[in-house]
C-alpha cells in the first residue's frame, strides 16, 4: 500500500512551508502529493511550483472541478504539468457540487457523471495525439453552427508531446459516478470512506470495471484520513468532530450533499440527518456535539503505533492501494514527524505481504 499526502484546500499562506512539506514527504518515500481546489487556490499552480522543487514525488490535481475548464484546457494543463515534471503528474477530476459550481463559477450543475465521462474521453484522445472531433451531450468539437458556432472551427491535434499513459483519477461518491469511475478511470479519490462498509463504494466500481471487461484491480483505490499518534483517543476524536459536522452540514444543501449521502449509505442515516438538520438550522455547536465518536474513529487513524498499524491493515485488507495520509501536527515539523512514523508502519505492513 502506497502513501499520498495533500495540501491545504484553503489558503496556502506560507509557500516555504509547503515546499518543506513536499520535500520532506519526498524524502520519506511518499508516492504522491495532491493539491485541492475549492474556492481558494486553483489546483494546478501550486503543483507547478512544487514540481520545480522536487525530483521523484508524483503530483495530482485533487481535483480539477468538472465544468470550470474546457476539456481541451484540462488536457493542455495536464500535459504541461506532466511534461515539466518528467511524467510525474496525475490528472484528478471531480464534480464538486452546485454550491461551488453555480455559486462560485456561475456554471449550471447538471448531469455531472455524463460531464465527467466526456472530459475523460476527450482528454484521452488528446493525450493519444488524435485529431480532436467529438460529438457528446456537453461537448461537440469542432463547435457547429447549430450550437452557436461560426462554422469556422477546425478539428485540431495537440502540438504537445503525446502522453497516452497519463493517469486519470476521479473523485466520486454516488453509485452512478462510482460505476463510471470503475469503468473508465485509472484511480479513485475516495472520501467519507469507512473500511467496514467498503463495498458501498467498491461494489459499484467493481460492476463498472466488469462492464468494460476489466477488474477492479486495474483501479488505484486511494482513500485515507487523519493520522494521529496519541494515548488519548477520545480527545483526538473530539477534535475532529467539528470538521465532520462541517462536511455533513455545510458541504452541500439540505436536498443535495454527496458526503452526507455517502455516510447514510454506510449505515449512519439517522445520525447524519440529525447533524445536517441542526447545522442547517444554524445550531452549529449542537451539530458538532451530535457527531458520534464511533463515526470519527471509523474514519480516522488515531491511537498508539499498534492501533494505527491495525487500522492501516484494515484499509489494505479491503483493497485500498494508496492511503492518503492526513498527518496531524500544529507545524510542518510535527506533521512530517507523524508522516515519518506512518511511513515506517506502512513499510512494515508491506513487508509482511
Amino acid at each position: 500500500m502506497k502513501a499520498s499526502v495533500g495540501l491545504n484546500r484553503y489558503a496556502i499562506e506560507d509557500w516555504e512551508e509547503a515546499t518543506e512539506f513536499a520535500l520532506g514527504a519526498e524524502k520519506l518515500g511518499v508516492d504522491s502529493l495532491w493539491s485541492a481546489e475549492a474556492w481558494a487556490h486553483d489546483a494546478a499552480t501550486p503543483l507547478a511550483y512544487l514540481i520545480a522543487k522536487t525530483s521523484t514525488l508524483k503530483f495530482g490535481s485533487g481535483i480539477f472541478q468538472v465544468g470550470t475548464r474546457t476539456p481541451s484546457l484540462v488536457a493542455m494543463t495536464a500535459m504541461t504539468l506532466d511534461s515539466m515534471s518528467g511524467g510525474r503528474f496525475i490528472l484528478g477530476l471531480g464534480t464538486s457540487g452546485p454550491q461551488v459550481i453555480e455559486g462560485w463559477h456561475g456554471i449550471p450543475f447538471r448531469k455531472p457523471v455524463t460531464h465527467t465521462r466526456e472530459i475523460i474521453d476527450i482528454c484521452r484522445r488528446i493525450f493519444n495525439g488524435e485529431t480532436l472531433a467529438y460529438d457528446g451531450e456537453f461537448w461537440r468539437l469542432p463547435l457547429s453552427t447549430e450550437r452557436g458556432g461560426t462554422g469556422l472551427g477546425k478539428a485540431l491535434r495537440s502540438g504537445a508531446p503525446v502522453c497516452p499513459a497519463l493517469p486519470i483519477y476521479v473523485a466520486s461518491l454516488g453509485p452512478k459516478n462510482l460505476f463510471m469511475t470503475g469503468a473508465f478511470a485509472d484511480g479513485w479519490l475516495g472520501t467519507s470512506f469507512l473500511p467496514e462498509a467498503a463495498e458501498t463504494f467498491l461494489g459499484p466500481m467493481r460492476a463498472g470495471a466488469e462492464s468494460v471487461g476489466r477488474t477492479l484491480e486495474s483501479v488505484d483505490i486511494a482513500v485515507g484520513g487523519t493520522v494521529r499518534f496519541t494515548e488519548d483517543i477520545e480527545q483526538a476524536a473530539e477534535a475532529l468532530k467539528p470538521s465532520m459536522a462541517f462536511q455533513i452540514g455545510a458541504m452541500g444543501s439540505k436536498t443535495q450533499n454527496f458526503y452526507a449521502d455517502a455516510y447514510r449509505r454506510q449505515g449512519w442515516a439517522d445520525e447524519v440527518s440529525k447533524i445536517q438538520g441542526l447545522w442547517i438550522e444554524g445550531r452549529r455547536d449542537e451539530a458538532r456535539r451530535e457527531v458520534p465518536t464511533e463515526m470519527v474513529l471509523n474514519s480516522s487513524i488515531l491511537g498508539s503505533s499498534t492501533d494505527i498499524a491495525e487500522k492501516l491493515k484494515a484499509y489494505k485488507d479491503v483493497g485500498v492501494n494508496t492511503f492518503r495520509v492526513g498527518p496531524y501536527g500544529t507545524s510542518v515539523g510535527e506533521r512530517l514527524d507523524t508522516l515519518a512514523e506512518t511511513m515506517k508502519i506502512l513499510q512494515e505492513i508491506n513487508s509482511e505481504a
